[in-house]
């Protein structure tokens, strides 16, 4: 998880998403955010509807 690898906290995630709303041209909301746990979780959500 973010959390666990990164040493992140909630704060930290909720920039995260942002950064990779900004980085990747997609809206993320907040119901799928919460589900983005890990990278995976990122990488799989951006490609489908990035």
């Amino acid at each position: 998880s973010f959390i666990d690898d990164l040493g992140a906290d909630s704060l930290d995630t909720v920039e995260l998403v942002m950064a990779f709303e900004e980085e990747f041209g997609c809206e993320i909301p907040d119901d799928a955010a919460e589900k983005i746990l890990n990278v995976k979780d990122a990488i799989d959500f951006i490609e489908a509807n990035g």
